[in-house]
């Protein structure tokens, strides 16, 4: 049989919160990072160039105890302003 398991100390948000924040989170970096790409005038020999995007403001359907959970996990990293980015 097995073992139950014990819920979360109270305040902690639920783990499938967590993960699917941070897919969220990952989701809405990248699309930012595309959107600015695809806005980057180069003419047709040139090389392209990377957005420079490394942090983000995190989606607003998760409240932000979420964001600080994750920080404080060492997922992201708060860079202030209500930014985030991905820990590397």
């Amino acid at each position: 049989m097995a073992e139950p398991t014990s819920p979360p100390p109270a305040g902690t948000p639920d783990p499938h919160q967590l993960k699917g924040a941070l897919k969220s989170f990952k989701k809405k970096l990248k699309l930012s990072r595309l959107d600015k790409e695809s806005r980057i005038i180069a003419g047709p020999l040139s090389k392209g160039s990377q957005s420079g995007i490394v942090a983000v403001t995190p989606p607003s359907q998760f409240p932000p105890e979420i964001w600080q959970e994750l920080a404080r996990q060492g997922k992201l990293k708060d860079e202030g302003g209500g930014t985030y980015s991905l820990v590397e």
